[in-house]
């Protein structure tokens, strides 16, 4: 997990997420874009890790308040810390 506040502002925030499964948690999805890309000829393409990105605007515009309350909406709604992780980075929207 990683977390790149922005530096001030008076406009509001942008946070931009990425989730993706832990290492050592099997990804069927990736495991099946690795074969697909190499069924159409990409070899030598290897563990490929398949996850999801969420843009949202926040009507805050406290960088540290936004990033508190992003972390919060990871930990209970957009990710399952037990079996992923998540990168957020917060700047003006």
């Amino acid at each position: 997990m990683s977390i790149r506040p922005a530096i001030g502002g008076e406009n509001e925030m942008k946070a931009k997420i990425h989730v993706t499964l832990k290492q050592g948690v099997l990804d069927p999805q990736g495991k099946a874009v690795e074969n697909a890309l190499s069924a159409l000829g990409f070899g030598g393409v290897s563990g490929v890790r398949q996850g999801k990105y969420i843009e949202l605007e926040l009507g805050e515009t406290d960088p540290e308040k936004a990033q508190s309350q992003v972390e919060e909406m990871c930990r209970k709604l957009l990710a399952n810390t037990v079996i992923e992780d998540y990168a957020i980075d917060i700047a003006e929207g």
